[in-house]
């Protein structure tokens, strides 16, 4: 689902990763680790810009920063890194200027509609101006991979960046290492027109998510170690510290906007720092920093998987990934291709947590065995207005999962979304051809709800006998064995939103401002 927000999984993780190399969870930990005795501050809501001393000096501890970010990743310094002081006036142009320009914004703008159509997103949410308002909010200093220069803020004390440097030259380290703009976005871009062009987008789709969460998760683990100096230990010495960021991230209390954002966006922005973390940390434990870093960047994982299970990415276990047949000759005269993908194993956590609850998805998510989804605009919708809508999108679905009672399961719980995703909702018993059948009538056209053993199909906006012939397409190519490994693999619908997200700068994780985000430690839990 990645690619869906931002072309990089539809999920949004992928596009806000990418603008969000600012949006670091630091503040949890100087919260956690700070030596005892130091009391929390609160940030004042304005601050004036720094005297010409305080910018010399941080100036001066860029330097000094990176060479510790090097000496604690083993990332080599090839060259120094530029730098720049810019102001708040510049920070919001930049962030307004990139966001119109940036082709990642572009992807997620389209694939909006089909996060909608998932019911991801409520029909009557705005997306950019949302975001917009996020990253206003939450920019708190970022590494351009571009320019290769680091901006520093003005408004912002010495002392309250340098943990922000820490996590942002770690970027500038694995730049020179690996050349992150190149290394960082590695799906199509290009709207998948046939079946072969429908599977490599499906191969390729979750790279670009992984990588987010491998470039974070690294800048993450040398935060930790920064903010850690005063106690002589490091994330190695206490893993159990990555545990208490995952806990403290759900708290977002500290922003009004991210307080009201949908789970979605809440869950697949802190994505790459989180889980990102928890996948370094793993690696960092049991193989050491050259392991952990260039290692990493030099093999990445391919998915959310391997991510959320890094001992699968260690052991080389294989990805799930499904396959699509050459759908278009029984759709390309009513419809025109809009977006395809996966749908990834924290895709499948936040929608069963969107309709089922947390407990369902805590069970359901690790049960996931591979997913796609399809998405087709009818070409009877012409007006901007229509093509915005919902109702102009059909949408298929599979997903295959470990045992029977899982896909059961997983069935009951997208049922039960039908009735608040659509009005005029009817069910039509007397269609379905048996038991593992249920159709629907919508205000946007029928639904096809079916379970074949381990696999779910879902067509929803395709009248029932087109769906029929779809789901047998869908279901007749899927392997019997072992479901295959993928190369590179595909986007996840959900998390391209972060990916665009992350090339924008880091954004604080507004959840975690009260204890100290820009770099104020506080006192030691």
């Amino acid at each position: 689902m990645q690619r869906g927000l931002g072309g990089k999984g539809l999920i949004l993780v992928g596009w806000l990763a990418a603008i969000a190399i600012g949006m670091v969870p630091c503040a949890a930990f100087a919260a956690q680790t700070a030596p005892a005795g130091q009391q929390p501050t609160t940030p004042p809501a304005t601050q004036a810009p720094m005297t010409k001393a305080q910018a010399k000096e941080l100036f001066r501890s860029v330097d000094e920063i990176l060479s510790f970010v090097s000496s604690d990743s083993k990332l080599p310094i090839e060259h120094s890194v530029k730098r720049k002081l810019i102001s708040r006036e510049q920070v919001n142009h930049y962030l307004k200027k990139k966001f119109d320009e940036d082709e990642g914004t572009k992807r997620m703008e389209r694939s909006e509609i089909v996060l909608k159509k998932f019911g991801l997103l409520g029909r009557d949410f705005h997306l950019r101006p949302f975001l917009l308002s996020l990253l206003t909010e939450q920019i708190a200093g970022f590494y351009d991979n571009k320019t290769k220069t680091i901006s520093l803020l003005d408004w912002i004390p010495p002392d309250q960046q340098k943990p922000v440097l820490a996590h942002e030259l770690t970027h500038a380290l694995q730049d020179q290492k690996v050349g992150l703009t190149k290394w960082s976005d590695v799906t199509p871009q290009n709207t998948a027109s046939n079946a072969e062009q429908d599977n490599q987008h499906i191969q390729m789709d979750e790279a670009d998510t992984a990588r987010d969460a491998v470039a974070e998760g690294q800048a993450m683990a040398v935060f930790v170690d920064y903010t850690l100096r005063p106690t002589g230990k490091t994330l190695a010495d206490a893993p159990e510290l990555g545990d208490r960021l995952q806990d403290m991230a759900a708290d977002s209390s500290g922003s009004p906007v991210m307080a009201r954002a949908p789970l979605l966006l809440q869950q697949s922005l802190l994505f790459p720092y989180t889980d990102g973390l928890s996948f370094e940390q793993a690696i960092l434990v049991k193989k050491g920093a050259e392991a952990a870093f260039a290692d990493v960047l030099a093999n990445p994982p391919s998915s959310s998987f391997e991510i959320m299970n890094p001992q699968a990415y260690m052991s080389h276990v294989p990805v799930p990934v499904l396959r699509l047949p050459d759908i278009h000759p029984l759709i390309d005269a009513e419809y025109m291709p809009y977006d395809v993908g996966v749908m990834g194993e924290l895709d499948v956590r936040m929608l069963t947590e969107l309709f089922g609850g947390q407990k369902m998805a805590t069970a359901l998510a690790p049960e996931w065995a591979g997913g796609v989804y399809y998405a087709a605009q009818r070409k009877s919708a012409v007006t901007e207005a229509e093509k915005a809508s919902t109702a102009s999108i059909a949408l298929l679905y599979y997903s295959r999962w470990k045992n029977e009672d899982s896909a059961r399961s997983f069935l009951r719980v997208y049922a039960s979304e039908i009735p608040r995703k659509y009005s005029g909702v009817v069910r039509r018993t007397q269609d379905e051809a048996d038991g593992n059948e249920q159709v629907y009538s919508t205000n946007e056209g029928d639904v096809l709800l079916s379970i074949s053993g381990k696999g779910v199909f879902v067509s929803e906006g395709f009248e029932l006998p087109l769906a029929r012939k779809l789901r047998d397409e869908i279901v007749g190519i899927q392997p019997v064995g072992p479901v295959q490994t993928a190369t590179v693999q595909p986007h996840e619908l959900s998390l391209g939103l972060s990916h665009t997200l992350s090339s924008f700068g880091i954004i604080r994780a507004a959840a975690l401002q009260r204890y100290t985000f820009e770099g104020r430690p506080s006192t030691a839990r």
